[in-house]
C-alpha cells in the first residue's frame, strides 16, 4: 500500500506544472462562476486548449460536458467540475492488450525524446517482475547510440547485442533474436534509429527488421512502442502521426511529463491517434517510468 502511495505521490508531483495550468485554472473558474452559461463553457474550452488537450479532445470533452449538465439539470459549477473529471477519465481509458511472452518490443521515436533512457527503465521494470531481458542496439545510424544503451544494459545488468556503427540494423536484430532464443529470454527490446526526416529510409529499415523478426521468431509477440517527449506538445502529436505512417504503433510512452505545463497532450494522443498510452515518465529517477492508469492520472491532475 505504501509503495502504491509513493508512486501516486511521484505522479502527483510530476504533474504539478500541468495541474497548475489546467486544474488550477479550472478551480479558479469554478470559484468565480455564478451560473453555468456560455461564458463558463468558453473559458473552460480555452483552459483545455492551453493545456495542449488538442482541438479534437477538447471538443469531445465539451460536447459531453454540455450534454450531461443539461441532462442532469446541473446548476452548480463544482458539480460540473466533477463531471469534467469523470469525462476525462473515460476519454483516456483505452483497454490495453495483455502482455504475451516471448515478446519483441521495437522502440521508436525521434532523437532527443529520451528513447535510450526509456529502454533502460523498461528493462529494469520488466526485470523486477522476473522477466529475462536482452537489449538490442539496432540504432546503428547515430554515433554513440550503442554506447549509451550499453551503459543502461550494465546498470540494469542485462545482456546487450550490438554491432559496429553503420552496420545493418536488421543484422543486429537477427543476432539479438538468436541470442534471446539461446538464452531463453522473455523480452528483446530493440532500439531503432529516429531519423524521421527521411521517412522512406526509416520505413524500409523498420519493415526489414520486422520481416527478420517474423521469420526468425514467429512465436514472439511484436509490439512497436513510440516514445514521445511531452514537452514538445503538439509537435509530439505530429511526430506520432508520422510514425503511424511508417510502422504499426501499438502503444505510446510519454516522457518528461514533469517538465511541462501541457500534460493535456495525453488526452490529445488518445483522441487523435486512438493509441493507448502504456507508460509515462514523471521524473529522472529509474522508478519514474510508470504504467499509465487513466484514473490515477486524472486524480493526480485534480
Amino acid at each position: 500500500m505504501s509503495e502504491k502511495k509513493g508512486l501516486f505521490a511521484r505522479l502527483r508531483e510530476g504533474l504539478s506544472k500541468t495541474r497548475d495550468q489546467l486544474t488550477g485554472r479550472v478551480d479558479t473558474l469554478v470559484k468565480e462562476t455564478r451560473k453555468i452559461d456560455e461564458d463558463f463553457y468558453e473559458e473552460l474550452e480555452d483552459i483545455l486548449l492551453l493545456s495542449d488537450c488538442g482541438m479534437k479532445a477538447t471538443m469531445a470533452i465539451m460536447d459531453e460536458l454540455r450534454a450531461r449538465v443539461e441532462k442532469d439539470k446541473v446548476k452548480d459549477a463544482e458539480e460540473a467540475r466533477s463531471i469534467l473529471k469523470q469525462i476525462m477519465i473515460e476519454q483516456m481509458d483505452i483497454p490495453r492488450p495483455p502482455l504475451r511472452w516471448p515478446m519483441v518490443m521495437m522502440v521508436v521515436g525521434v532523437n532527443g525524446v529520451g528513447k535510450t533512457t526509456t529502454i533502460g527503465k523498461l528493462a529494469l521494470r520488466f526485470q523486477s517482475i522476473g522477466r529475462r531481458i536482452i537489449l538490442c542496439a539496432a540504432d546503428t545510424f547515430r554515433a554513440a547510440a550503442a554506447e549509451q544503451l550499453t551503459v543502461w544494459a550494465q546498470r540494469a545488468r542485462v545482456p546487450i547485442v550490438k554491432h559496429a556503427e553503420g552496420a545493418d540494423p536488421a543484422a543486429v536484430v537477427f543476432d539479438g533474436i538468436k541470442s534471446a532464443k539461446s538464452q531463453g529470454a522473455d523480452l528483446l527490446i530493440v532500439d531503432t534509429a529516429g531519423r524521421l526526416h527521411n521517412k522512406k529510409n526509416l520505413m524500409d529499415e523498420l519493415n526489414k527488421m520486422r520481416r527478420v523478426i517474423d521469420r526468425e521468431w514467429a512465436e514472439a509477440e511484436v509490439r512497436c512502442m513510440l516514445v514521445l517527449d511531452a514537452t514538445t506538445g503538439q509537435n509530439g502529436l505530429a511526430q506520432a502521426r508520422a510514425f503511424k505512417e511508417v510502422c504499426e504503433v501499438g502503444g505510446i510512452i510519454l516522457t518528461k511529463l514533469d517538465g511541462t505545463a501541457k500534460g493535456g497532450i495525453a488526452l490529445a494522443i488518445r483522441q487523435e491517434l486512438e493509441v493507448p498510452v502504456w507508460y509515462i515518465g514523471v521524473g529522472e529517477g529509474i522508478d519514474d517510468l510508470q504504467p499509465f492508469n487513466a484514473k490515477e492520472f486524472v486524480e493526480a491532475l485534480f
